[in-house]
């Protein structure tokens, strides 16, 4: 028998170090390739880490809540023998270490299954090819991240990503990582002998794809869903006595990654805020009006929605204000798609997840995107991808009974949108004073790409639409 050592990964976000939040393993159980076994907590996001071999968990190296060093080993397995010692080194070792061997004619469990919006499943064979590289080729999916293998693991020669749309060669617990951090194995650059996707592969892929953001998970002051956020779980307080006078919370996690955007965010990006005060009357009646329409059945339907079908349609009359500054280059970035964020508020803080081409999405898929952006959020499962290269960002204040705020940049983006409670006041209708279904909305923005003309007109726009809300159409 002999005993492997399973090593803390870093799981693709360039970080140091991440915290142990729970053990789905106990000394004595028995693991299998690619089972999960803990659920670490970085500061971007919550991780699930596989277990790279077969046996018998020999011992757990540290405790639930203790912060671990990236390359420190944190569970002991042990298994049959030294046959299984080549592969496995390839989840816990450095990313230069070699990679695996191919996997030529090794059968698939399954294909490959939707990981992010716009990701089909693919219909390739269910038997693996040996494969020739071409040389040259570049990485088929031009939305992933750039490939970055080379940079990543210096020692190894790049081979050119999966040709003609073919399956990419990789492990189960390959593929199983890639799809925990949203990465679309078409993409990655493979360096494994006969083209098979590594481990590393997949890291460096994540690595550059979060790289051109300081912090993806940094988020606005408030959060977009009716609930009370939570006490972050690694902020918890400890118990002190009643006659305590202060008590002191470790800042980490999430939390501390937000701290540190926001500052950035705040002394980077000149802020402007600008306020409009608007009836709102007619999109609520809206709201009803589909919730009992029976072809949206099943959807989930509220005033987030049409706001954000209104930002949408205003980016579209005002295109200019979809961009970014690349601060290096002394360029300023127009996208011409949005990926629509959503501060949320969550058990280990505010995170900013945003829907990729909400754009392209028609009202119900925009639906669908909302309601899974935010049952992953609550339960903390939100990837690293899920919080990169957002453009716009919405924050509903409201939910809280504010009635607006100044909020800040998500670093990287050009604006952000505060959504102010939504309550009945007196307002002037056709001459007479009644009441009225009453909101205030404050627009953030970077004056470096938007000017106080182009970010009057945005805002302007998205009121006129929440106000006559048959400008969902007329102004499509």
């Amino acid at each position: 028998m002999t005993i492997r050592e399973f090593k803390m990964p870093d799981v693709g976000e360039g970080l140091t170090e991440a915290e142990i939040l729970k053990w789905y393993v106990q000394p004595g159980d028995t693991v299998t390739d690619g089972q999960v076994v803990c659920e670490v907590e970085t500061a971007k996001a919550a991780v699930e880490l596989p277990i790279p071999f077969d046996g018998t968990v020999h011992a757990l190296l540290f405790e639930e809540g203790t912060t671990v060093d990236v390359g420190q080993v944190i569970i002991s397995v042990q298994t049959a023998g030294a046959a299984a010692d080549a592969p496995a080194q390839e989840a816990s070792a450095p990313v230069a270490e070699a990679a695996p061997a191919p996997a030529a004619e090794e059968p698939v469990a399954e294909a490959r299954q939707p990981v992010l919006v716009g990701y089909g499943v693919s219909t390739a064979s269910t038997k693996r090819r040996p494969r020739k590289a071409p040389a040259g080729t570049a990485a088929q999916n031009g939305t992933a991240a750039p490939a970055a293998a080379p940079a990543a693991a210096p020692v190894l020669p790049a081979v050119p990503a999966q040709p003609g749309g073919e399956r990419p060669l990789a492990k189960p617990p390959v593929r199983k990582l890639a799809k925990d951090l949203g990465i679309d194995l078409a993409s990655v650059v493979p360096t494994g002998d006969g083209g098979v996707v590594t481990r590393e592969d997949v890291h460096a892929a994540a690595a550059a794809a979060i790289a051109p953001q300081a912090a993806p998970a940094a988020a606005a002051p408030v959060a977009p869903q009716a609930q009370t956020p939570a006490p972050v779980a690694e902020a918890a307080a400890p118990a002190v006595e009643p006659s305590a006078r202060e008590t002191r919370i470790p800042v980490k996690g999430v939390r501390k990654v937000t701290a540190q955007a926001m500052v950035g965010s705040a002394f980077t990006a000149p802020h402007v805020t600008e306020f409009i005060t608007l009836d709102v009357t007619r999109t609520m009646k809206l709201v009803q009006e589909l919730k009992d329409d029976p072809d949206l059945a099943g959807l989930r339907i509220n005033p987030l929605l049409l706001i954000a079908k209104a930002v949408l349609v205003a980016i579209r009359r005002n295109p200019d204000v979809n961009a970014s500054w690349d601060e290096a280059a002394q360029e300023i970035v127009l996208k011409h798609y949005v990926n629509l964020g959503i501060a949320a508020a969550t058990p280990r803080g505010l995170i900013v997840p945003n829907i990729k081409d909400a754009h392209a999405k028609t009202l119900g898929e925009l639906s669908e995107s909302l309601s899974s952006l935010v049952a992953t959020a609550r339960d903390g499962k939100t990837s690293p991808a899920d919080m990169q290269n957002g453009t716009i960002t919405i924050t509903n204040v409201g939910v809280f009974g504010v009635d607006t705020g100044t909020p800040i940049l998500n670093p990287g983006e050009s604006a952000i949108l505060a959504v102010g409670a939504i309550k009945l006041q007196p307002w002037v209708h056709k001459g007479k004073v009644k009441p009225r279904q009453v909101t205030t909305l404050a627009l953030s923005f970077d004056h470096r790409l938007i000017d106080g003309e182009l970010g009057s007109k945005f805002l302007a726009d998205i009121a006129a639409v929440l106000e006559h809300p048959r400008r969902l159409i007329t102004w499509s």
